[in-house]
């Protein structure tokens, strides 16, 4: 079917299906977007679903920005077995079982794992190591120890634990929970650690993420929408709903435009967070205050058009 309408530039907040790779969303959004210049706000694998932020054109530009906000994500994970991917996709290479294990046991793991955390990231991840992903170096036959780093878990809470059977025949119980999070953080590693702590092991069986910084489900549209309809968050809109946002004057906009060092005073934004300074309704620039001066992150309006 036609689709309606194009936009320019802009956000595209897509509901991604399972069995599809986020190379795959930025793929069609290309072709949708009649343009090669469309990336993405963090992958989510495969075998997950929901809140896959796109960007198009000059909102690429936002979206390295994007990519520090905090995640929200509903897990399922399966305590009793282990995989070699941490999630339902990798082969079981231990089962240990959980019969027994019950509710307080594994909201006391999930407690552990709240916080300031070091987490060890999935083997079967997308790090690289001396320039070759660590997924590529795993399956390859490679031995791969990747180093502990710092992540925030600011909440992990459980809210369903059921007895069920595994495929051959393991006593696992499943834990239906809801992580938000850092940027950086695999849910998937919290699987396995949670597993770790409880001693029956564990894995992720079901992932679906439901929130990016200010982006929810409910904003969010499936690939079938989209080719119906191609309609992208306006620029100035997603950067302002992103972002703290000072409005300027068009003078003042035009020296920041053109790189000018000016004072920053009353932007909202605190030491190091990107701010959206915006003049008569256009996104002009992302910045930083720094020492009380504005650093310039990224420019979307030449001083010259001003």
């Amino acid at each position: 079917m036609k689709r309606k309408g194009t936009g320019p530039d802009g956000l595209v907040v897509v509901d991604k299906p399972a069995g599809v790779t986020s190379h795959h969303v930025v793929s069609r959004m290309r072709r949708l977007a009649r343009t090669r210049k469309v990336g993405h706000a963090g992958t989510l694998d495969p075998m997950a679903t929901g809140v896959l932020i796109i960007g198009v054109e000059k909102a690429t530009r936002l979206l390295g920005h994007l990519m520090l906000t905090r995640k929200t994500y509903e897990a399922t994970i399966r305590l009793g077995q282990d995989t070699v991917t941490d999630d339902a996709e990798g082969e079981v290479t231990a089962s240990a079982g959980a019969s027994g294990l019950g509710r307080e046991a594994v909201e006391a793991g999930c407690a552990k794992l709240t916080g300031d955390i070091e987490q060890v990231p999935s083997k079967v991840s997308a790090i690289k190591i001396d320039g070759k992903r660590s997924y590529a170096r795993v399956r390859s036959g490679e031995d791969v120890e990747l180093a502990a780093r710092p992540v925030t878990v600011d909440s992990f809470e459980v809210r369903d634990v059921r007895e069920a059977v595994a495929e051959d025949g393991t006593a696992v119980v499943d834990v239906d929970a809801v992580v938000e999070c850092s940027s950086g953080t695999y849910v998937r590693a919290l699987a396995r650690d949670l597993g770790a702590d409880l001693g029956t092991g564990g894995h992720l069986t079901a992932l679906r993420r439901t929130r990016v910084g200010p982006y929810g489900l409910d904003r969010a549209r499936t690939l079938e929408e989209l080719e119906e309809e191609f309609a992208p968050l306006g620029l100035t809109e997603a950067a302002v709903e992103a972002f703290p946002h000072w409005d300027v004057p068009r003078d003042e906009a035009k020296r920041i435009a053109n790189g000018v060092r000016v004072e920053a005073p009353g932007m909202g934004g605190t030491e190091k967070e990107p701010v959206a300074v915006v003049s008569d309704g256009q996104l002009i620039a992302l910045i930083e205050e720094r020492k009380g001066k504005v650093r310039t992150l990224a420019v979307f309006v030449h001083g010259s058009e001003l």
